[in-house]
């Protein structure tokens, strides 16, 4: 049995939110431990709970996912999480935001929801192989 990823969710959709952590679930080896729907509240939440992935959508109620991804690599924390960006507006432009803010990779909701579980599957992988980065 492969390490058990800890994930973190930003999105402000409740049934999307729904989804995503559902499929999380029955993928196996990834615990959701926690999510948020706003920038201030995932940013704070991110800083505390140290997961391993984030998956973030860009637009939220209050603030934006861009910039979550942008204070969390400002904070630099160590071991460095993953950041997914999953969001609706697949833009060229949103896409290179998300890049030069630090985002590890940019799916559209609608088109690639696959590929980003397939490259949640191959990161268990990859971490299960080697040693556990909280131990």
């Amino acid at each position: 049995m492969g390490r058990v990823l800890r994930v973190f969710v930003v999105e402000d959709s409740a049934i999307i939110r729904k989804r995503i952590m559902d499929n999380l679930r029955s993928l196996g080896h990834f615990d959701v431990v926690g999510y948020a729907e706003s920038e201030n509240e995932a940013v704070e939440a991110i800083e505390n709970l140290q997961p391993d992935v984030i998956i973030t959508d860009i637009r939220l109620k209050q603030g934006n996912g861009i910039e979550v991804v942008r204070q969390i690599r400002a904070d630099d924390l160590a071991p460095r999480p993953r950041i997914f960006v999953l969001t609706n507006y697949n833009y060229p432009e949103y896409r290179a935001q998300c890049s030069a803010a630090g985002a590890d990779a940019f799916f559209d909701k609608s088109a690639e929801y696959d590929l980003l579980l397939s490259n949640l599957r191959r990161l268990n992988t990859i971490a299960s192989a080697g040693p556990d980065r909280r131990a």
